[in-house]
């Protein structure tokens, strides 16, 4: 009794088989690539706010999102980081401090719109840290 015989009974068996041997191979096949020449490309979406485009691409891709426009001391930091190659890591780590800077600028301009909130998140974190620190 051969190998194949012998656990034929078992799921999956024999997929590791020579290609030529596998009950598959007529069925596998590589996807066929998706070349799409635009004999007429989608429309350039209006650029109505700035738009930071990579180092790496020559145009503005077709389509983008225009809800947060770099503004303030963290669209400064993007502006840099988008001066910077992709495969920089001074790229990436410029962007993820743009989005820490935008969190306190968010909450800032929270505070200015309206004080009542300094006071509320201020007598919350008074008692976070009363019931951290009060002995059990």
């Amino acid at each position: 009794m051969d190998n194949a015989s012998k656990f034929a009974h078992i799921p999956g068996w024999g997929a590791d088989l020579p290609r030529e041997n596998r009950p598959a191979v007529p069925m596998e096949r590589t996807p066929p690539r998706l070349d799409v020449p635009w004999s007429d490309p989608p429309p350039q979406q209006p650029m109505t706010v700035e738009i930071l485009k990579s180092v790496e691409r020559p145009e503005h891709s077709r389509t983008f999102g225009t809800r947060l426009p770099p503004k303030g001391l963290s669209g400064v930091i993007r502006r840099a980081a988008f001066k910077r190659s992709e495969n920089d890591i001074g790229h990436w780590l410029m962007l993820i401090a743009a989005d820490r800077v935008n969190v306190v600028e968010g909450l800032c301009e929270d505070v200015r719109r309206s004080p009542t909130k300094l006071a509320v998140v201020g007598i919350g974190a008074a008692l976070a840290a009363w019931w951290l620190l009060r002995d059990d």
